[in-house]
């Protein structure tokens, strides 16, 4: 039997704040777009960078009321770990032209910090709608209580800027 998979991690920051609809049925839905970015020398010892968006969208599911923590806590700047399935659609616009996107069906969350949100950790922890969030849904995620920046657990990893890498 052959298997397939579909599936993709990012962390990265909030373009803006998230969109919230509620379609036909009640159920509710969240859309973002997340800019992650990377970092090179190029052959000439200059400084590179390239920022990629992603369009993210979260449902409302049996069990998960994952649009609801994005509404209520998610704001621009803030860093966040998503993870979810790759989806490619098609439609006809207005001037019957075919349009195409793609987007990062949401089916995991992580609040990393408030990028430029302000603190809202605490009130993520005090609300009483918590229980309706998954129980992998935190305001900080792997190596808590560190910043973004701060690697003092290996300091020396960040010293070595080999770009000459083989793969």
């Amino acid at each position: 039997m052959s298997r397939s998979l579909n599936k993709a991690s990012l962390i990265g920051n909030l373009g803006n704040d998230p969109e919230i609809r509620t379609v036909t049925g009640g159920n509710k839905v969240a859309t973002f777009s997340l800019a992650t970015s990377r970092s090179w020398n190029s052959a000439s010892g200059e400084k590179q960078e390239k920022t990629e968006w992603h369009r993210c969208v979260v449902w409302n599911t049996k069990g998960t009321g994952l649009a609801d923590v994005v509404e209520k806590y998610c704001k621009k700047g803030d860093k966040l770990y998503v993870e979810g399935r790759i989806e490619y659609r098609q439609w006809q616009d207005k001037e019957n032209q075919t349009r195409y996107t793609t987007e990062i069906n949401v089916r995991d969350l992580l609040m990393l910090g408030s990028g430029g949100g302000g603190g809202r950790g605490s009130d993520f922890d005090s609300d009483s709608s918590r229980s309706r969030a998954p129980a992998r849904t935190a305001t900080r995620g792997p190596g808590a209580g560190s910043t973004d920046t701060n690697f003092e657990d290996f300091p020396t990893a960040l010293e070595d800027q080999d770009d000459d890498l083989p793969f």
